[in-house]
């Protein structure tokens, strides 16, 4: 014990003090070390519009106030669907409210859309601590509002209200912000999370099938990487999830909430001992290696879940010829993909283009390609030996998958 306590106090010392620090050498220089705490809140809400709910008025409130401010930035479909419950819900609750209403998709993920929104947040003019911005909408949204947030005044709170199935368990639920730039996706962004999202799965009722599917496509990824138990509920259930959009009250509602925890669950795992990315050997980066240039390219075709399923389809080839995925569980993961109406292929997937995406991507992975490749299903390792042979063969062998089917 003797022995332990001293190895804890050497190591103690040895750790660099937080604080200021002079050089005691010839050369007059300061050392700053400091620590930012980060906190945030995820909670799943039942009608947070419902005018009985508080939650979304006291989310991001530090201190009581007189009158309460907030400026909202609404994605121009929700407000077609939902505007006028959200109107009602901020007068029933005596909230100032300026509305910023805007149609937002991956082809206006820009800067020019971030400073539209920039004009008119100024123009209302908000309080530095105690007046948090709200986005409700999609993870495009999420990303450009977060951007916004982290930019304006550099740093103003903000809450995030995501409603689509992508938003709910992998765009509002991070760090990361985030607007295009060229043909590169999220290429300007910041980590800057929002002091709360609340997650409302009424909104997914609105939603068309083909946006439930793009969210599954990430709970899928999710599914494949770590959670064995969320694929399988995914491959029974997959079409039954599409068909009643994860509701409540429907004999489906007990696996829709499974599928819900289960996913967000995993995600933040993932993400809190790695917020910053300090390391960039991240298991849900999976279908996310080379789906960033197959999306930009393939705009507006494929949605940002539909690239990711595309690239999960390549790398479980590529898995499969390595000996790490069998061929049963090949034919698994490409029927469940296909139950959840997710395509596997998209002909911008040429051998030159996916090498090239590869290499962009290396770059963003500091100079390795950290891949991380399935190891049979709900397990996976990362790869840093992948050659543009192995991507063309995986190419040709999802391409006659295909066909064949």
């Amino acid at each position: 014990m003797r022995n332990q306590l001293s190895a804890a106090a050497s190591l103690a010392s040895a750790a660099p003090r937080i604080g200021l620090h002079r050089s005691t050498g010839p050369s007059r220089a300061w050392e700053i070390r400091t620590v930012k705490p980060v906190t945030y809140t995820v909670r799943l809400v039942d009608d947070l519009f419902g005018l009985n709910s508080t939650d979304l008025v006291k989310a991001g409130q530090t201190r009581r106030v007189s009158r309460i401010r907030r400026f909202v930035v609404l994605d121009a479909e929700v407000d077609w669907y939902h505007g006028d419950r959200i109107r009602k819900y901020f007068d029933h609750h005596n909230v100032e409210t300026r509305f910023c209403v805007i149609r937002v998709n991956e082809q206006l993920k820009t800067v020019d859309t971030l400073l539209d929104v920039c004009r008119q947040l100024d123009e209302f003019g908000i309080n530095r601590r105690v007046e948090p911005i709200i986005a409700i909408g999609g993870g495009v949204l999420c990303d450009v509002v977060g951007l916004l947030a982290s930019l304006y005044r550099r740093g103003t709170p903000y809450v995030r209200v995501p409603t689509t199935l992508v938003g709910l368990v992998d765009a509002g639920i991070g760090a990361k912000t985030g607007v295009n730039f060229g043909e590169h996706k999220n290429r300007l962004g910041t980590y800057f999370p929002s002091s709360h999202t609340l997650l409302d799965r009424s909104f997914l009722a609105t939603l068309d099938s083909r946006h439930i599917s793009n969210g599954l496509a990430e709970i899928l990824k999710i599914g494949l990487i770590k959670d064995l138990r969320l694929f399988e509920l995914l491959e029974q259930h997959g079409s039954e999830l599409i068909e009643t959009r994860l509701q409540a009250g429907n004999a489906l509602d007990a696996v829709a909430v499974e599928v819900l925890d289960r996913a967000i669950q995993g995600m933040l795992e993932e993400l809190q001992p790695n917020l910053w990315e300090h390391k960039l050997e991240r298991l849900v980066d999976y279908g996310h290696s080379f789906s960033p240039l197959i999306e930009m390219r393939a705009l507006p075709e494929l949605l940002h879940g539909e690239a990711v399923t595309v690239d999960m389809a390549l790398t479980t080839c590529l898995a499969r010829r390595r000996g790490l995925v069998s061929r049963r569980d090949q034919d698994r993961i490409f029927a469940t993909m296909r139950a959840l109406r997710l395509p596997l292929w998209h002909p911008v997937c040429e051998p030159a283009t996916l090498i090239a995406a590869l290499r962009d991507t290396v770059r963003h992975r500091d100079g390795l390609q950290r891949i991380p490749l399935p190891l049979g299903i709900g397990q996976a390792y990362f790869a840093n030996d992948v050659t543009d042979d192995e991507i063309a063969q995986a190419c040709d062998d999802v391409r006659e998958e295909v066909c064949r089917a």
